[in-house]
């Protein structure tokens, strides 16, 4: 399991689910099936994991008063392509 906010590389799959670490944010994409089985009860577990320890970090900041109210997202500059 990752420490969400932690770091800008590790990530993690669950059951089809990528989930990639930021500094100021966590992104979770993809496509998953959670199946009415062992298989899905263990993925279905590992996203409640995951989702616990974001609420928690993000809960811990906002009782410390250091919760912004919206991060700002930087737009990635486009460059031509030097190879052309």
């Amino acid at each position: 399991m990752l420490t969400p906010f932690a770091d800008e590389s590790s990530s993690l799959e669950i059951n089809g689910l990528t989930v990639e670490n930021r500094l100021d944010r966590v992104s979770i994409f993809g496509s998953a099936d959670i199946t009415r089985d062992q298989v899905g009860l263990a993925a279905a577990r590992e996203l409640c994991e995951l989702a616990s320890l974001i609420v928690a970090d993000l809960e811990s900041l906002q009782a410390a008063g250091r919760l912004p109210a919206q991060v700002e997202v930087e737009q990635p500059e486009t460059v031509e392509n030097p190879f052309n």
